[in-house]
């Protein structure tokens, strides 16, 4: 079996003591009564952390790619223009599931690492006859880039156009604000922000996402995905529609009753504190950050590798000397950065620290000219500068 790991990647991240024992639980059938008490627990909780009052608010049986893949095959109809924001791989992935619904892609490109421009999406909605949907990722993965969407989701409602968000890395990591931004549909994951292992992809749709889905000319292409099905299962109905994942839905249960008691603010907070700490320490190393400067996402930190620097020794070294994962970059960014995350269980000071200090002493050894000392002072500070207990999640969520 696989040794426990220092789980510092984008994803998956490590898994409290308490999730890992709800699934112990005792598997019952997807109809039970003691199960269905699960799922309406799951879908009231969801709202919280959503920041929504939609009744279609659920999680899809499958990973955050099954979220995304939802979301647009019940938004989407052949013909359908579409605009999607594209400054990274998730962005690409989207784009990419819209063409093959059948939909007319309207492209909004942006350098990998920085934002996706309100300016552009303005003229691509502009440029569109009739769109009907505007796709942005919030927090891109392969980047480290936060996406405004406020602007944009109001971009599209004076257009006509419905907002969906991929809030895969972003939920209960940083404010995501479903109604308050208007925000038409959304997905996310359970083994990010959530804290949980993979496989569950939480998504919500407005009630005008779900006029559209039942309006629909053509059926869902997609029938394990068509949501007008699923609301009948996890709807008063209870109309069988697949065998849910009991034990899966246990694990995102007590991840949600875990997020609650920290509450939202203070888990935003956290992550704010613990990635200043860490940006700090990287900065006073001599490393640059690679994500566009105010754009930055707290769970998930981008650097960029300096020359001469063998990116993958490093996290070879990382994994072997301090059992610590971290990621390389993907397509264009490719052995140009690594990617860093701080989500959920793992946004902990002591990893901060942890992650500082092997960082240090790898790339020192490779040459790299580093002042020994400086990364830890540096976050030392910046915790300081927050107060006793800065990063920290509370004592009862642990």
């Amino acid at each position: 079996m696989p040794a426990a790991r220092i789980l510092l990647g984008p994803g998956p991240s490590n898994v409290n003591p308490r999730v890992m024992k709800a699934m112990l639980s005792p598997v019952v059938g997807h109809l039970d009564p003691d199960f269905v008490k699960v799922m309406e627990n799951i879908k009231r909780l969801l709202r919280i952390v959503f920041r929504t009052k939609n009744e279609i608010t659920f999680p899809v049986s499958g990973t955050g790619s099954a979220g995304m893949e939802a979301v647009m095959a019940n938004l989407i109809e052949d013909g359908d223009e579409v605009v999607v924001g594209v400054n990274g791989a998730f962005g690409t992935r989207l784009a990419e599931v819209a063409s093959r619904l059948g939909a007319k892609v309207h492209k909004v490109e942006a350098v990998w690492g920085t934002i996706v421009e309100p300016a552009k999406v303005a003229a691509a909605l502009n440029a569109a006859k009739d769109p009907k949907l505007v796709a942005v990722v919030h927090a891109e993965t392969s980047t480290g880039i936060h996406q405004p969407i406020e602007e944009i989701a109001d971009l599209a409602h004076r257009h006509g156009a419905m907002m969906a968000i991929d809030a895969v890395t972003s939920l209960a990591c940083v404010p995501v604000e479903i109604d308050k931004w208007g925000i038409d549909a959304c997905y996310s994951c359970t083994q990010k922000g959530l804290g949980a292992p993979p496989g569950l992809a939480p998504v919500t749709f407005s009630a005008r996402a779900m006029e559209s889905v039942h309006k629909r000319k053509t059926k869902c292409r997609s029938w394990y995905f068509d949501v007008a099905l699923i609301e009948q299962y996890w709807g008063p109905d209870r109309l069988y529609h697949h065998t849910a994942p009991i034990t899966m839905n246990y694990a995102l249960y007590e991840a949600l009753r875990i997020v609650v008691e920290e509450g939202l603010e203070a888990r935003w907070r956290r992550h704010r504190i613990n990635a200043a700490a860490f940006q700090a320490g990287v900065r006073a190393m001599g490393l640059q950050l690679a994500a566009q400067e105010g754009y930055r996402l707290p769970q998930l930190t981008t650097i960029a590798v300096p020359a001469g620097i063998d990116e993958a020794k490093v996290r070879a070294e990382l994994l072997r000397l301090f059992n610590i994962e971290i990621a390389a970059g993907l397509g264009p960014l490719k052995g140009k950065i690594w990617r860093v995350g701080l989500m959920g269980e793992g946004s902990r000071r002591e990893n901060v620290m942890l992650a500082l200090n092997a960082l240090e002493e790898i790339i020192g050894s490779m040459g790299f000219e580093i002042a020994r000392g400086r990364a830890l002072t540096a976050a030392e500070d910046a915790y300081s500068a927050e107060g006793t207990g800065a990063g920290e999640p509370p004592a009862e969520a642990s």
